[in-house]
């Protein structure tokens, strides 16, 4: 019942997409910071890059850059190879890679809705697919391979922007997370989801000219999420301490949705 057994992810191979920025940066510093080693990706070559080299610098850890486009299939392939070519199999891995879209819903383009469900979507299932064997090959009764997805609120309760397909895809995240871990369970594959409320992100900060003030107001902690928030929550189901939670959604959001009655305008 010790804290550095039942929360340890020490010497664990961890996969997060889009991990160079945003929550992707701060789960992956939250495994770098206890002993993982991590392969993050995410479009932009030179910002992965660059990002591996700084957290491996920060942490004394080993984070290494395999910058790929996950909104296509090839892309998802020709990545798993890449860390299979490195790794003979992996403890986690983190489907947070995702983009949002919004537009007006009388003009709202049908360019906007693809990107957006391929992305948050599509890639989730076949990110975990393709990474099945290599998943496969570590996971064991006594200590499960783990995959998390990272969903959103704005899957749960009404967001203000109108992103219509980022709730839409979030949602089926969330539904394709049960779906899952009732499939995986049987192969040793615990599978769970996040569903984080406001952190600071390009993401939110581009909606809001990265003014938080209005939504630190409504928020019952009256914060924006911080780096612990997240990476805690994915330390506890990436661990012993996690190991008999299966097929959840977990809210991480200061109490945002539970304070507003699933109505993220409020």
């Amino acid at each position: 019942m010790k804290i550095e057994e039942l929360f340890s992810v020490k010497d664990k191979v961890a996969v997060v997409t889009g991990g160079s920025r945003g929550i992707g940066e701060m789960i992956a510093s939250a495994y770098l910071a206890n002993g993982a080693t991590v392969y993050i990706t995410s479009r932009k070559a030179d910002v992965c890059d660059a990002k591996a080299i700084e957290l491996s610098e920060r942490y004394n850890a080993q984070c290494t850059s395999l910058p790929s486009d996950l909104s296509s299939l090839e892309g998802i392939e020709k990545f798993v190879k890449e860390v299979e070519a490195i790794e003979s199999g992996i403890d986690i891995l983190v489907n947070n890679a995702g983009a949002a879209w919004a537009e007006p819903i009388d003009i709202f383009s049908e360019k906007g809705w693809d990107k957006v469900m391929d992305l948050n979507v599509k890639s989730v299932f076949f990110s975990t697919q393709k990474f099945l064997p290599l998943l496969k090959k570590k996971a064991t009764r006594e200590n499960p391979s783990r995959v998390i997805n990272i969903g959103s609120i704005d899957g749960i309760g009404t967001p203000v922007f109108e992103t219509y397909p980022y709730s839409a895809s979030k949602a089926s995240v969330h539904h394709m997370t049960r779906v899952l871990a009732a499939r995986l369970v049987r192969e040793d594959i615990l599978v769970n989801a996040i569903a984080p409320g406001p952190f600071p992100s390009d993401m939110l900060g581009s909606a809001v000219a990265h003014n938080y003030e209005g939504i630190i107001s409504r928020n019952p902690v009256h914060r924006m999420g911080r780096a612990e928030d997240v990476g805690g929550l994915a330390l506890y189901l990436s661990s012993k301490a996690g190991s008999y939670t299966v097929g959840e959604t977990i809210t991480c959001d200061g109490g945002t949705i539970s304070a507003t009655g699933h109505d993220l305008s409020e």
